[in-house]
């Protein structure tokens, strides 16, 4: 347990750990920040106060009308994404009076977004850009230099491993799944089909059925999102000319041919895979979980 803010606490301990480890050994920390996350009002009241809900912004695709005012958990959200732009600030500043800064991979990344209203939905799960779209921030000075850049590929979760220790000099053990991006991240060719995978294994919490949760596999381009759930063809955005998603096509006899395509392309992936797509309940009794009731394996205090 840490007291306090848990990422402020946390990045202490990172940061002391930087400051007395011996330099002459390599080294992989691992630094999980919980926020942001709900609940949101939690963030230290000094960053709290920087972010009048009156004067957020809300997407375009969050319904004029409703329950609930999202420009007060999205104030909170912003107030807990300033204070880990302060956490990345301090370690980065640990890094450098180490005087290790150049020679250190840092990445920065999620492993998943939040709705906060758009679409009238909240949370994450689901098959939304603002659920399923993760920033990957990449920093080696000693390899890439410090002039940033923006790439364009699909990046995967599984990819990050063998990317990681292929830029650090080591073996990617023949049974990694996920693709090798360092050539690519040195101003090489693309190394995937364009695609990055999207699915939900198994539906709990506020996206459970009950709630409309659905298990879903799907494939996110950088113009297209497509998904299928259990029974076929689900969810088909352009994104380029409906940067919302706010026109589902997948009925749209226009759209026929292009979805057919991502439909095998997306079957491909899935034999790649190995992945039966089965029905979430199926998985959580082949591993032998127990779920309550709305799907979620419950905390051990």
């Amino acid at each position: 347990m840490w007291k306090g803010y848990d990422a402020v606490a946390q990045t202490a301990d990172a940061s002391t750990f930087i400051e007395t480890y011996d330099s002459d050994k390599p080294f992989a920390l691992v630094l999980s920040f919980g926020p942001p996350h709900s609940p949101y009002d939690s963030a230290p009241q000094g960053f709290k106060v920087l972010y009048d809900e009156r004067d957020v912004e809300l997407r375009a695709n969050v319904p004029s009308k409703g329950k609930t005012n999202w420009r007060t958990p999205l104030a909170g959200y912003y107030a807990h994404c300033s204070v880990l732009d302060l956490c990345v600030g301090r370690l980065l500043d640990a890094l450098d009076e180490k005087g290790i800064a150049d020679d250190t991979i840092f990445v920065f990344t999620s492993d998943h977004g939040d709705m906060i209203g758009s679409h009238g939905k909240r949370n994450k799960q689901q098959a939304y850009d603002e659920s399923l779209c993760v920033p990957f921030l990449l920093r080696y000075p000693k390899k890439f230099g410090r002039q940033g850049k923006e790439l364009d590929a699909m990046l995967n979760t599984p990819d990050i491993m063998p990317t990681l220790l292929s830029l650090s000099g080591l073996p990617i053990p023949e049974t990694v799944e996920g693709i090798d991006y360092a050539e690519y991240i040195d101003s090489k060719d693309d190394p995937t089909d364009g695609a990055a995978y999207i699915c939900c294994i198994h539906p709990f919490g506020q996206w459970h059925s009950r709630n409309g949760g659905r298990e879903y596999r799907g494939l996110r381009t950088e113009r297209y999102t497509y998904v299928e759930d259990l029974t076929g063809p689900w969810i088909f955005f352009d994104n380029k000319r409906d940067p919302f998603q706010l026109e589902n096509l997948v009925k749209s006899d226009r759209h026929k041919k292009v979805m057919k395509q991502f439909s095998k392309q997306l079957a491909g992936r899935l034999e790649e895979m190995n992945d039966e797509f089965k029905p979430g309940m199926d998985y959580i009794q082949d591993w032998n979980y127990h779920v309550d009731e709305t799907g979620t394996v419950p905390y051990e205090e």
